[in-house]
């Protein structure tokens, strides 16, 4: 989609449809739009969108204006859902060239970047491989402004929307043309073309490494593991701090021998989501620019039931030496971040933040709204909070006390992987706190966040992105 900047008033723009905010209680003198709003047709609630053609004094074929709530409610984030709802409305129609005016209240750079975010982000569909007539999709996106850095930040959120969509392409894929050698080919064949460092660990280098816990979950599956390690370096710095993006990559997970009920089960080509929007992450990252050395790692396995497979009871030994009793083979993600932690550790992070979908009990406690925080260190934690407030990634932070850890004892080895029915965010929390040890760290559980179930009216069905964009803020506004 092609993206541009506007400079001339929102009624000569010549296009296919011109989008414009309506809030709540204030009334739209324009486009005819009066007497609508006097007779309660239009009331400007968030998402309410109605559709004009041939307005006079209009160039553009058709106005769509657009209910965006209460002004005093209004973020970024919600024009963000407001755009892209109105694109999947106008991509519908076959309407092809869209600009959009912001509200004058509402039209700063955080605003301009949301709006191109949310018109690349709405115009995505995942049917890349249905053999049919692909739904139709919008040429070109403009934003109606001459403010003061519009096209930088336009330019931004090109490059967030692109990368998000890069991440949901990776997630979409089916385990069948995704394995973790796959994955490691996409990653990179991107880093290649954003000139990012890439190292891929095969097998032999992660057993030199003493990786058990990786190795342990992979053994199953006739697909090799593939420890993914993209690096970005600023071309001048003087940070002292190493920011280490950690992702969940389980390409596709049956459980294991612990195997799970085939209900559902073919959503878990998205057990990779963490590591691709690590991926994704740091693909934009690459072209923003932030001023800290970023590297991203993304353990890839298959969690199969293969007569290899380790079995519940197994003892496994992690990187950074302690033992591990497997109690259920389906809490592999774990695993493999254990290993990978300890690895991004060794190789210079001095902060960590992973991402994995990995645990239902996370979306138990907050549903499909919320990503579930950890963190062993405040500072980390409040880092990371501001970054996805500033977002509209909606994270909660959740308890991480030591008394936790009892959970986890087991009578053979240093820790289980699990921790019984109570608590199970938390003491899975707990255990990859054993392995990031001292390094500021957060982890964030994506489980009930990085999949929509059904379509939303600004999102298509499948692979959300989350939490992309905050983990590039991040590393965008980090000073140390």
């Amino acid at each position: 989609m092609q993206i541009s900047i506007e400079k001339q008033p929102a009624a000569e723009v010549q296009a296919d449809a011109l989008i414009v905010p309506v809030f709540e209680g204030a009334k739209e003198m324009r486009f005819g739009a009066a007497d609508l709003v006097d007779s309660g047709e239009i009331a400007g609630k968030s998402l309410e969108l109605t559709l004009l053609h041939h307005v006079p004094g209009v160039a553009a074929t058709r106005v769509l204006l657009a209910g965006a709530g209460k002004p005093e409610k209004f973020t970024a984030a919600e024009l963000r859902k407001l755009v892209a709802a109105a694109v999947r409305l106008l991509r519908g129609k076959s309407v092809k060239k869209v600009a959009f005016e912001p509200d004058p209240d509402h039209s700063g750079t955080d605003y301009v970047s949301a709006a191109v975010e949310g018109a690349i982000l709405g115009n995505y569909e995942p049917d890349r491989l249905k053999t049919a007539d692909p739904k139709k999709s919008l040429d070109q996106f403009s934003v109606v402004g001459t403010g003061e850095g519009v096209e930088v930040a336009a330019e931004r959120g090109r490059i967030l929307a692109e990368a998000q969509n890069f991440t949901r392409d990776l997630v979409n894929e089916p385990a069948n043309l995704l394995p973790p050698s796959k994955m490691a080919a996409a990653a990179r064949q991107m880093a290649a073309e954003y000139g990012l460092l890439c190292e891929v660990l095969e097998q032999s280098q992660m057993e030199a490494l003493g990786m058990g816990a990786l190795l342990g979950v992979s053994q199953g599956s006739a697909e090799p593991p593939a420890l993914i390690v993209i690096g970005y370096r600023p071309a001048e710095t003087t940070s002292k701090s190493h920011l280490g993006l950690v992702g969940k990559g389980v390409t596709f997970d049956t459980g294991g021998i612990s195997i799970k009920p085939a209900e559902g089960m073919e959503k878990m080509k998205y057990d990779m989501a963490g590591g691709a929007a690590m991926i994704g992450a740091i693909r934009a990252i690459a072209q923003l620019k932030p001023p800290i050395p970023v590297t991203a790692f993304v353990p890839c396995v298959e969690n199969m039931p293969g007569s290899r497979a380790q079995r519940p009871g197994d003892i496994v030994t992690a990187m950074s030496g302690k033992t591990i009793e497997v109690l259920n083979t389906d809490a592999e993600g774990r695993l493999i971040l254990a290993d990978a932690l300890v690895y991004a550790r060794r190789q210079g992070c001095t902060h960590l933040v992973d991402a994995a979908t990995l645990t239902g009990a996370i979306v138990v406690a907050l549903g499909h709204l919320n990503v579930g925080l950890f963190s062993n260190d405040d500072a980390m934690r409040d880092r990371v909070l501001q970054a996805a407030k500033a977002e509209g990634e909606r994270m909660w932070p959740m308890p991480l006390e030591d008394d936790y850890k009892e959970y986890l004892k087991s009578a053979f080895a240093d820790l289980g992987n699990i921790g019984g029915r109570w608590g199970g965010a938390i003491t899975a929390a707990m255990f990859l706190k054993e392995f990031a040890e001292e390094t500021p760290w957060v982890h964030l559980d994506i489980a009930g966040t990085a999949y929509l179930d059904d379509a939303k009216p600004f999102l298509a069905k499948g692979p959300t992105g989350l939490p992309l964009r905050t983990l590039v803020r991040l590393a965008m506004e980090w000073r140390d």
